[in-house]
């Protein structure tokens, strides 16, 4: 809604899902139509683009464990899944929550109206024979659906034989999903051309990207640092950002680790990945908000790009020879247009790419420039994305409690399997005796030489003992916060022999607790 008071208010949303929708159909939508964004760039956005669960792109060569780390993560087989040490997926597979457990083939798929699929028809029938849909009821799936596909072969021939153009499915796939999975195997590092391809296809979307290295269980620690130094220094050459990727190692499946060596690293590792995906339901939102936010500054790019192209065209004469210099010239028109404009390089779409497709167009077609449309894209950004975005912090706090669940997640939670459960702070949760009470007698010998008065030392005393760990003062202050339990300004034998326990667990590498937990009350003041 407006009010016509001479200046327009930000738009009014019941919700960010409508409120996204709302602005895409009436702001930004009228200039791609205009300007034939859809022709050139990325097809036109669908309601069910903005009303699906956030969804993970798996992409990796084959054998790297794309569909084991699927089951995996589900605890549970789905239709169509094929695993084997060659390429058996040779289908993308969508892994979504349904009632029934079923295949849909793809071009059922992209008829559908519910599913974010229906563009994926430009892609033609050698794509659509190649994808599928498998349904099931599935803890997991509830928040999130999976995009699993065909691994990446080395070779100009595997990629040709294909029939479509595989790197530009993944582009499409890799606009709309939440998180974008790159898995490589420990004993197979070499990035094929293939691969190299498609990483350099996702270049736009490296805030979604996280790299996996998957069957580390397979080597020991020496050989697994090298492989990890490779890996990297692979990655620089292709992403070419400054910004490193982040990169999980561990082993994705239910077997036991045949070098054990690096387990708790692996179980460190596997909790960060599980904590970045379980997170996905919550930042959903703000992701399309995101996504919605680039295309739109892609899309005026891209009408500066398409009017100026049209200005410079004859009316009459000589139009073809006119249209092959402009497209020879692209480059100088795009540095024009980031002068005049003030845009950023990184806005502009890829130069080769719009040359190859600019080739096929008819320039008279073009539009001129239509003010009225650039600001209303304008007007979005600068004043309904701020409204939106407070709408998207609201509905955040509103489902705090918003993440993945079942599956391989529940293990994970509690128990004595939970990640850290038993160590650093933790270590005595399940014990009858105080678990300081081990290192006690050791501690008192420190705390009767520092001459305490009715059974207490002073800060001053404490503070002399304790920066001896040469830990920073800011980590002694929360120590000694903790281990303060009556708060009265000194450390009585109990406390004191706490505060070197928490010393211990600090030294040791482990995270300090915000509060002291339960076991770790000395016992004379578990009654305050």
């Amino acid at each position: 809604m407006f009010k016509r008071d001479g200046k327009k208010d930000p738009e009014l949303f019941q919700n960010v899902s409508e409120g996204l929708k709302k602005l895409y159909r009436t702001k930004l939508f009228p200039l791609e139509d205009t300007y034939r964004f859809h022709d050139f760039q990325s097809p036109a956005l669908e309601d069910a683009d903005f009303d699906n669960k956030p969804m993970v792109l798996l992409v990796g060569q084959y054998s790297t464990g794309k569909t084991t780390f699927i089951r995996h993560l589900m605890e549970q087989d789905f239709p169509g899944m094929r695993i084997g040490p060659e390429p058996t997926t040779d289908s993308f597979i969508a892994v979504m929550h349904g009632e029934q457990e079923g295949l849909i083939p793809g071009n059922a798929l992209v008829v559908d109206p519910k599913k974010p699929f229906r563009k994926l028809n430009a892609f033609g029938n050698a794509f659509l024979n190649r994808f599928v849909c498998a349904q099931m009821p599935n803890a997991v799936l509830e928040s999130i659906s999976i995009i699993d596909t065909p691994g990446i072969l080395s070779g100009e021939k595997q990629r040709l034989s294909r029939g479509y153009d595989f790197a530009a499915v993944l582009e499409w796939f890799a606009e709309r999903v939440d998180r974008i999975i790159l898995l490589f195997d420990a004993h197979k590092l070499d990035i094929s051309d293939e691969f190299s391809e498609v990483i350099r296809a996702l270049k736009n979307h490296e805030d979604k990207m996280r790299v996996v290295l998957n069957k580390a269980d397979q080597i020991g620690t020496q050989q697994l640092m090298r492989v990890y130094g490779a890996l990297m220094w692979s990655l620089g050459k292709i992403v070419g950002t400054p910004e490193v990727i982040r990169v999980y190692i561990g082993s994705f499946w239910a077997q036991p680790l045949l070098v054990p060596d690096n387990r708790k690293l692996f179980e460190a590792e596997e909790q960060d990945l599980f904590k970045d995906i379980q997170g996905l339901p919550r930042n959903a939102a703000l992701r399309k908000l995101n996504d919605l936010i680039k295309r739109a500054r892609l899309a005026k790019v891209h009408a500066y790009i398409i009017s100026s192209l049209k200005k410079e065209m004859p009316n009459m004469f000589g139009k073809d020879n006119k249209k092959k210099e402009l497209i020879a010239n692209l480059g100088e028109i795009y540095t024009r247009i980031e002068k005049e404009h003030q845009i950023s390089p990184g806005d502009f779409p890829k130069l080769a790419k719009m040359q190859e497709i600019l080739a096929n167009q008819d320039f008279s077609k073009f539009q001129v420039v239509k003010p009225k449309l650039l600001e209303a894209v304008e007007d979005m950004l600068s004043n309904d994305i701020a409204k939106l975005m407070t709408l998207v912090r609201q509905e955040e706090a509103a489902m705090p409690s918003q993440s993945v669940q079942g599956g391989a997640f529940e293990g994970t939670m509690n128990g004595p399997f939970g990640h850290g459960y038993g160590e650093g702070a933790g270590e005595g949760i399940d014990e009858l005796e105080w678990v300081v009470a081990r290192d006690k007698p050791t501690y008192d010998e420190i705390f009767y030489t520092l001459s305490p008065v009715n059974g207490k030392v002073s800060g001053a005393m404490a503070k002399k003992e304790m920066v001896k760990s040469k830990l920073p003062n800011t980590v002694l202050g929360k120590i000694w916060k903790l281990a303060d339990v009556d708060k009265d300004g000194f450390l009585d034998d109990e406390e004191f022999a706490l505060a070197n326990h928490l010393i211990k667990v600090k030294l040791e590498g482990h995270e300090l607790p915000t509060d002291l937990p339960e076991h770790l009350i000395p016992p004379s003041k578990r009654g305050l």
